[in-house]
C-alpha cells in the first residue's frame, strides 16, 4: 500500500496554511497539485534543453525533438497503445474532443446523421457536437440515467439506428463518480459497426486505462488532472482512424509541402499538431505519468476507494446530507448538498477553515437540470489525501451547518 506521509513530502503546496488553517485540498477533479519532480522537470526543461523541435540541426532543438518524442513512447506505454503514432499532443481534454468533433464529422457525417452523448458529460463533450449541429445539421442522442446515477443501458441500446455515426461518453463522471461500463458501451457500439471516443479526463487518473482492451477508436485526457501541467494532453486514437481523418488546423509542422497550388499533409502523428508543440508540457507530462507509475495505478485505486467508503460514511452522519450518485462503481468524488445550505455558501465558509472543494454546476449543467438542482459542492480525492483530513472535512460541514 501507499505510504501516504511520504508521498506529502512530494507536494510542497501541501504544507501551505490557508486563514492559518492547514491547508486540505478536495478538489483534485479540477486540477491535481504537482510533484517536485514534474516541477522540477519543467525547469530543467527550460535551463538545459530549451529549442524549438523537429525542424533544427543544432544540438539543443535535437535533445528537445528526442525529449519531446520520448515522452510520447511513455503515454504510449501508460495507455498500452499499439503505436507512438496513435498519441496526440493537444492542449487537453477540451481541444482533442474538439478535434473529434470538428475532423469526424467533416469526413464522417452529413445532416441528420447522429452522435449519442450521456446526460452526464462534460459541457466540454456536449458544446463541440452542438457547434457541429448547428454547422452540419447532426444529431445528439442522449443516454439517461436511472437514481442512483447509473446508466440505463437498455434505452441506450435502443437509441442505435441507421444514422448514428459516433458514441462519445464519458469515463467517470466528475459530478457523480460513476464508472460507466465502458468496455460494455464499446462492445455495444461495435455491434452496430459505430465507432467510440471515451472522455479519459476522470479515469486516467484513478483507474489503470488499457486502450487495447477497451478497443476504443478514440480516448482522451488531461495532464494536469493527473499530476502534470496545465496546457498539454492527449488524445489516443486507432492509426487507421487517425489517417482518415482531415486535419484540425492547419499551419507548421503538420505539412508534407506547401505551394500556392496545393499543400500536402505530414503523417502521423503530425498531420495533427500543428505550430510549435508544449514539448516542455510534454516531458512534465511524461515526468507525472511516471511518478503515478511507481506509487502503481492499482494502490491508487485501492487506496482512493478506502478514502471515498471512509468520507461517504462520515457524510452520510451529517443532518440534512444528500449525496448524488450512488453508483455501485465509483470513483472517488462526492457531491453533495446539505439541507437548504447554497452551495457557494457552504464552500466559502469550508474554504475559511482551510478546505478547498469545488461549488457551482461543475460544468454539466444538463446533470444539475437531470437532478432538479442548480450545484453542488463537490470533494474530490487524492492518494495525497488522509482519513484526518476527511475527519476535519466532515466536522467543518457539521460546524457550518450548526451556523444555519
Amino acid at each position: 500500500m501507499l505510504d501516504v506521509q511520504s508521498i506529502r513530502k512530494d507536494f510542497p503546496i501541501l504544507d501551505h496554511k490557508i486563514y492559518d488553517k492547514p491547508l486540505i485540498y478536495f478538489d483534485n477533479g479540477a486540477t491535481t497539485q504537482k510533484p517536485r519532480c514534474v516541477v522540477e522537470k519543467i525547469e530543467s526543461g527550460y535551463y538545459n534543453v530549451n529549442a524549438n523541435i523537429h525542424r533544427g540541426v543544432h544540438f539543443l532543438s535535437q535533445a528537445a525533438t528526442e525529449a519531446h518524442e520520448d515522452a510520447r513512447k511513455t503515454v504510449q506505454q501508460f495507455l498500452n497503445a499499439r503505436s507512438s503514432n496513435e498519441i496526440i499532443f493537444t492542449r487537453g481534454t477540451t481541444e482533442a474532443i474538439n478535434l473529434i468533433a470538428s475532423s469526424f464529422t467533416d469526413e464522417c457525417m452529413s445532416a441528420g446523421d447522429e452522435v449519442i452523448v450521456s446526460v452526464m458529460e462534460h459541457h466540454s463533450n456536449i458544446v463541440p457536437w452542438q457547434i457541429q449541429a448547428a454547422r452540419k445539421g447532426i444529431t445528439l442522442k442522449v443516454i439517461p440515467m436511472n437514481e442512483k446515477g447509473e446508466l440505463c443501458m437498455d434505452t441506450f441500446r435502443s437509441l442505435f439506428s441507421e444514422r448514428t455515426k459516433l458514441v462519445s461518453v464519458t469515463h467517470v463522471s466528475n459530478v457523480l463518480g460513476t464508472i460507466n461500463p465502458v468496455k460494455e458501451i464499446i462492445e455495444e457500439a461495435h455491434n452496430h459497426e459505430v465507432p467510440v471516443l471515451i472522455d479519459g479526463a476522470q479515469a486516467v487518473p484513478h483507474l489503470k486505462v488499457d486502450v487495447q482492451d477497451l478497443d476504443a477508436e478514440f480516448y482522451v485526457f488531461s495532464g494536469h488532472k493527473i499530476y502534470g501541467p496545465t496546457g498539454i494532453g492527449v488524445l489516443y486514437g486507432k492509426e487507421e482512424w487517425l489517417d482518415k481523418l482531415p486535419p484540425y488546423q492547419g499551419g507548421g509542422e503538420m505539412i508534407a509541402s506547401v505551394s500556392f497550388e496545393k499543400t500536402t499533409f505530414n503523417e502521423l502523428p503530425f498531420k495533427f499538431e500543428a505550430g510549435t508543440p508544449d514539448y516542455i508540457g510534454s516531458t512534465a507530462l511524461a515526468e507525472a505519468l511516471r511518478y503515478v507509475g511507481r506509487l502503481g495505478m492499482g494502490n491508487i485505486a485501492a487506496y482512493e476507494d478506502e478514502l471515498l467508503r471512509y468520507a461517504t460514511d462520515k457524510l452520510n452522519a451529517i443532518d440534512g446530507m444528500r449525496i448524488f450518485g450512488q453508483a455501485a462503481h465509483k470513483g472517488a468524488v462526492l457531491s453533495f448538498l446539505v439541507g437548504n445550505i447554497h452551495h457557494y455558501d457552504m464552500g466559502m465558509l469550508l474554504d475559511r477553515l482551510g478546505i478547498a472543494v469545488r461549488t457551482g454546476h461543475h460544468c454539466a449543467q444538463p446533470l444539475m437540470q437531470d437532478l432538479g438542482i442548480e450545484g453542488t459542492v463537490r470533494a474530490s480525492f487524492s492518494f495525497y489525501n488522509t482519513k484526518e483530513e476527511i475527519d476535519a472535512f466532515a466536522a467543518g460541514i457539521e460546524r457550518v451547518r450548526k451556523m444555519f
